[in-house]
């Protein structure tokens, strides 16, 4: 592929809004976890809950589709002057030839949720929830495209985990196709009852801070988070190098026994930026904290990456964002680029067995040439990506 400039990126989550709140949390290893205190009973657990959503209002002529999800999109797009550059880019471009592609795994369900349980004598849902444009899974992709006055291509993309990843890989595509000159990529996942009680069910929810790759995790903690970046096929900043997908198709919550997928996803963005693992110096990885999503990944990692190769998850920071933990995470992976900050593992204390020497729990610092970025999602459906301090000669 040829490789893209990252020319704007922001990322707001429970560790900060914007990249120097964030990478402050990085470097000082505070964690932006808390009691999860969502909802009228709220469960056992920890939570990466977003400072501010509950108080954010939407411009008036974006009322329409107001929910809990959509506020925190427009929280997170005034973060580091990113809608002041989307604004730039359409001058440039023109409004129908920057593509929008935005992943996200549950849009706006909680509206859906407030619906029915305020339902009235009849059945019906009350007066201010009868808006269909919040109860869709294009609720985020349609209000974004309006936020930001682009009238082009727009998709929504709901692949589980690796949602916000896989938007990397659809905006080359179509930049590459001449459908675009240009994309806007991000993920939106907002705090849900849904989301916090299925996982619950599934008894992957863990009371206490998630500790990935600990032998004793016992589980993830969910959060919320909103991210965006300005792909162009020029510019200055870090660059898109290569992506790799893949899809397990072994079960739908569990990942292949081999790490099939996840080897794949990695085989195949290394040999899109045309790069072996030993050119990769920093590895973001998935690390929900469950069981056997952490084992599996672990032993891939030490099957193909050099002991040198630094490997962290930074859920401990922000929690499991879902369908925008490959954005939040990309933000993560572009921060270490720019700044040479390699985050450890929070809350870890005692590496599984299953982990190589690549797995770190605490921080470093050094320069950074080529980094990873790993989503693997539900369902199997996995993502890599692989970014760049410069653009390849």
């Amino acid at each position: 592929m040829t490789p893209l400039a990252v020319t704007a990126w922001t990322a707001t989550s429970a560790a900060g809004a914007g990249r120097s709140e964030l990478l402050a949390a990085l470097r000082e290893r505070r964690s932006g976890l808390s009691i999860n205190d969502f909802g009228a009973t709220p469960l056992p657990t920890w939570i990466g809950r977003v400072a501010g959503v509950e108080t954010q209002t939407l411009p008036e002529a974006l009322l329409p589709w107001d929910c809990r999800n959509n506020r925190l999109a427009w929280l997170g797009l005034q973060a580091d002057g990113f809608l002041q550059r989307a604004a730039a880019a359409r001058e440039r471009y023109g409004a129908d030839r920057i593509a929008l592609v935005v992943g996200t795994s549950t849009s706006s369900i909680g509206a859906s949720e407030e619906a029915y349980a305020r339902l009235d004598a009849n059945g019906h849902f009350p007066a201010d929830l009868q808006r269909p444009v919040v109860h869709t899974q294009h609720s985020l992709g349609d209000f974004l495209q309006h936020a930001l006055g682009l009238s082009g291509y727009a998709l929504t993309v709901a692949t589980a985990c690796s949602s916000s990843a896989k938007v990397f890989a659809q905006a080359e595509r179509l930049i590459a196709a001449g459908i675009a000159d240009a994309a806007i990529v991000g993920g939106v996942d907002s705090l849900c009852g849904s989301v916090l009680f299925g996982f619950n069910s599934l008894e992957l929810i863990s009371a206490d801070p998630c500790r990935p790759f600990d032998a004793a995790r016992r589980g993830i903690n969910i959060g919320e988070a909103a991210g965006f970046a300005l792909l162009e096929k020029s510019g200055s900043g870090p660059w898109l190098l290569g992506y790799g997908e893949s899809s397990d198709a072994h079960h739908m919550s569990s990942p292949h026994p081999d790490g099939l997928g996840a080897r794949l996803a990695i085989e195949a963005a290394l040999e899109r930026a045309e790069l072996p693992a030993a050119a990769v110096d920093y590895i973001n990885l998935h690390g929900t904290a469950s069981q056997k999503n952490d084992e599996i990944e672990a032993r891939v990692v030490a099957d193909i990456f050099e002991p040198a190769v630094h490997a962290s998850s930074t859920k401990g920071w922000t929690g499991h964002t879902l369908g925008a933990a490959g954005i939040l995470e990309a933000v993560i992976t572009l921060l270490a680029v720019e700044s040479g900050v390699l985050p450890g593992t929070l809350n870890s204390q005692a590496l599984d067995a299953n982990c190589g020497p690549q797995i770190r729990l605490e921080n470093a610092a050094r320069p950074i040439e080529v980094a990873l970025s790993h989503s693997f999602g539900f369902g199997g459906s996995n993502c890599v990506l692989a970014f760049g301090n410069s653009r390849p000669h």
